[in-house]
């Protein structure tokens, strides 16, 4: 049977715009649940129409909240967009913890099948690392990688594979300080991520971040499945090289000895990512995983919110519900941090949205972050972290991060995820190792141009054909069949070998 929908997704009464499901020519009239105009001009699909006149500098309300002003008078049925709306000062009122509620924890039983550490955490994935101090081992780190090709790993069939972890940073820096401490942060986070039965850490000898730095003070692992190594003390370059393929080579036996077990889908910790966003992404995806992130909650589990630009303009909904004063207090001093931080580089917060978002119908950052907060869920902000901390809290928590991608979820996965879910509306193919990732098309047409990259269609929302409950369920299986070892999208193509992208600040020396 055919679904009939309105042509337009008016998202609360109190809107004064609506998005367009699908492309919506000049003479048209178009309708949504509650209103019904003329089409004064030609509007791309997730893009906005005025549904009313909107006055010049009256605000432009979508989600019930403003997202920007007008520059000009609106009339009805125009195109809304950057050509007649701009930023406005984010004015909302804080109320903290008046929208928290202690979400129950259900028992009935949603587990998946995951690698249990002799620490008692659970992995999705079961890889070896090689992790670079510096960016003068980066090429050794890499050529021991490359030697475990799938034909020297076919005798170990419980192997995921050998990751080389590299980056630029490292040296030409300061040996203390705030860009030290997030880089030694990352570093030990993944050296520490049980999605690695064993880690190999290499650095040069001389440089700023020294070796030791990176792995006094770790979580015990198994005997042999913790190394370090120095090139210049190996004897240089082909030396180390070879010592590093024989490190590795002695640990695959004892990592090949993982099995996986059936566990409690407590023990899932999920990184909360969306790129490339357009105008379904506050409609579709993002909500949808947000209803999954409430299930994941149900059952003990946890989700990491990031992304702090991303927020920007929103972060009264999760203050609102926010498990304490404190945690509230937290999340704003992040905030104003980077107020602080972009002003004094000659920014300002609305530097996003990017071209490609707005391509997408996304006008302001307010709208953007309307929209980014929907993956959060409606359960409470149990804690907020710094860059790269380690992640002890259940329930959803918060991680400051820049909104460039990959250095958000390298961040993530430093503080324990051991999953990623990326809500995509413009077609982003980012992979990961060791965690995988999976990314959710806001709409069908992406979903079936890139489906080979593309894990999860949450255009049927858009479409009408799923409730965003119903979609969020589905997705929360598909969660729970990935930590379980199925393979996403980006893992059958190959990515992730090169996308840990710690974040940098400070200056270069």
């Amino acid at each position: 049977m055919t679904i009939q929908v309105p042509a337009l997704i008016q998202l609360s009464d109190l809107d004064n715009v609506a998005v367009a499901r699908s492309r919506i020519e000049a003479g048209q009239t178009v309708a949504s649940a509650a209103s019904r105009v003329l089409a004064v001009d030609a509007i791309d699909a997730g893009h906005k129409i005025a549904l009313q006149t909107i006055g010049a500098g009256e605000p432009v309300r979508k989600y019930g909240q403003i997202i920007g002003l007008a520059t000009r008078a609106i009339g009805a049925g125009e195109h809304v967009h950057v050509h007649n709306v701009d930023m406005v000062a984010s004015r909302a009122q804080h109320g903290a913890g008046v929208d928290y509620r202690a979400t129950p924890i259900t028992h009935d039983g949603a587990t998946f099948e995951g690698i249990v550490r002799p620490d008692g955490r659970v992995a999705t994935r079961n890889f070896l690392g090689i992790v670079a101090s510096v960016n003068c081992s980066a090429t050794v780190c890499q050529r021991i990688a490359q030697h475990f090709t799938p034909q020297v790993l076919q005798d170990y069939p419980n192997v995921d594979g050998v990751v080389a972890i590299t980056h630029g940073q490292g040296c030409g820096m300061a040996s203390k300080g705030e860009s030290m401490d997030v880089l030694r942060r990352t570093l030990r986070g993944y050296a520490d991520q049980p999605n690695f039965a064993g880690v190999l850490v290499i650095g040069l000898g001389c440089e700023v971040n020294q070796v030791a730095g990176i792995v006094d003070g770790l979580a015990p692992r198994g005997p042999g499945l913790l190394a370090t190594l120095k090139i210049q003390e190996a004897g240089g370059t082909r030396e180390a090289i070879a010592a590093g393929i024989e490190a590795l080579a002695a640990m695959l036996p004892m990592a090949n000895e993982a099995r996986r077990t059936t566990v409690s889908a407590s023990h899932l910790v999920v990184g909360l990512q969306c790129g490339g966003s357009d105008g379904y992404s506050g409609i579709s995806a993002n909500p949808v995983l947000g209803a999954a992130v409430d299930l994941l909650v149900r059952h003990g589990g946890t989700a990491i919110l990031s992304e702090t630009p991303e927020i920007y303009g929103a972060e009264h909904l999760l203050t609102a519900r926010a498990a304490s004063q404190a945690v509230a207090d937290q999340l704003m001093a992040r905030l104003q941090w980077w107020e602080t931080y972009t002003s004094t580089h000659g920014a300002d917060m609305n530097n996003n949205p990017s071209p490609g978002n707005k391509v997408g119908g996304i006008t302001t950052i307010l709208e953007k972050s309307l929209g980014a907060v929907a993956k959060a869920g409606s359960t409470g902000l149990m804690a907020v972290y710094e860059y790269a901390q380690p992640v002890r809290a259940h329930g959803l928590v918060f991680m400051d991060t820049p909104g460039y991608d990959p250095v958000s979820a390298t961040g993530q996965v430093a503080g324990g995820a051991n999953l990623i879910c990326f809500t995509t509306g413009r077609g982003s193919t980012y992979g990961c190792k060791p965690t995988p990732s999976l990314k959710l098309a806001t709409h069908s047409a992406l979903f079936q141009r890139m489906r080979l990259d593309m894990d999860f269609d949450a255009g049927t929302v858009v479409e009408g054909s799923q409730t965003i409950a119903e979609a969020g369920q589905e997705l929360f299986e598909l969660m729970l069949a990935t930590a379980s070892g199925q393979q996403s999208s980006s893992e059958r193509n190959g990515l992730g070998d090169n996308e840990f992208v710690p974040w940098q600040l400070g200056a270069v020396m």
